[in-house]
């Protein structure tokens, strides 16, 4: 399916049933957002990386309009829907102040592995372990999917990008799992040693070495 869709480029990845919160006070998203929630409307978010919008984005839907302001600014929230590829970029849309993009949906396969996914939540747990970190997800592990976690792994904007741009489930967990093998070691040997940095300075009780034994 191809279409045209308003667009809100921003420098962040959007994943499908990823709930987002925005606070909207330029003068071309604000009359973007009126229409998207007069009409019922979806509007996409394309990724901006280095200032230049990439060809992939996601369509998200306004759940809730949760203030408007005597300026005519909002809060709203938002949820993902679909992964996009910018076809064309619309820069002029007439009477309109913001632009849109032609688009298709590419197939996005949803089947992923329960083992591989259960490994890959031990692995962020773990994760979380060594930084010290207390994260809780709204949905059991038997529920998460790849989307769930990506933003809890420590990925670059550019490593969630890649991310968005697997479209097999089973490619997506496989890839948050070779990047938690990649920096596990590496935050593991930190610990180690900031603790071998506290103890510089103090008095240590060592056994020496035996030449005799």
């Amino acid at each position: 399916m191809t279409n045209f869709i308003p667009i809100f480029p921003l420098g962040l990845v959007v994943y499908p049933g990823e709930d987002l919160n925005l606070h909207i006070f330029e003068p071309r998203y604000k009359q973007l957002l009126r229409e998207c929630i007069s009409d019922a409307k979806p509007f996409g978010i394309p990724t901006l990386i280095n200032n230049k919008m990439c060809e992939l984005g996601t369509l998200v839907k306004v759940v809730e309009l949760v203030k408007t302001y005597d300026n005519g600014e909002m809060d709203i929230r938002t949820r993902g829907q679909m992964v996009f590829r910018v076809l064309e970029v619309i820069k002029h849309v007439p009477d309109k102040l913001y632009s849109g993009a032609i688009v298709n949906y590419p197939h996005n396969n949803e089947e992923g592995s329960r083992e591989l996914m259960q490994k890959v939540m031990n692995g962020i747990r773990e994760l979380h372990k060594l930084l010290n970190i207390s994260k809780t997800f709204q949905k059991s592990d038997e529920e998460l999917n790849s989307y769930d976690v990506a933003h809890h792994v420590g990925f670059s904007v550019e490593e969630e990008y890649e991310l968005l741009g697997l479209m097999m489930e089973l490619q997506r967990q496989e890839y948050i799992k070779r990047h938690l093998g990649k920096v596990m070691p590496v935050i593991a040997e930190m610990e180690t040693l900031k603790k071998k940095v506290k103890l510089n300075g103090h008095f240590k009780n060592l056994i020496s070495f035996d030449f005799d034994l």
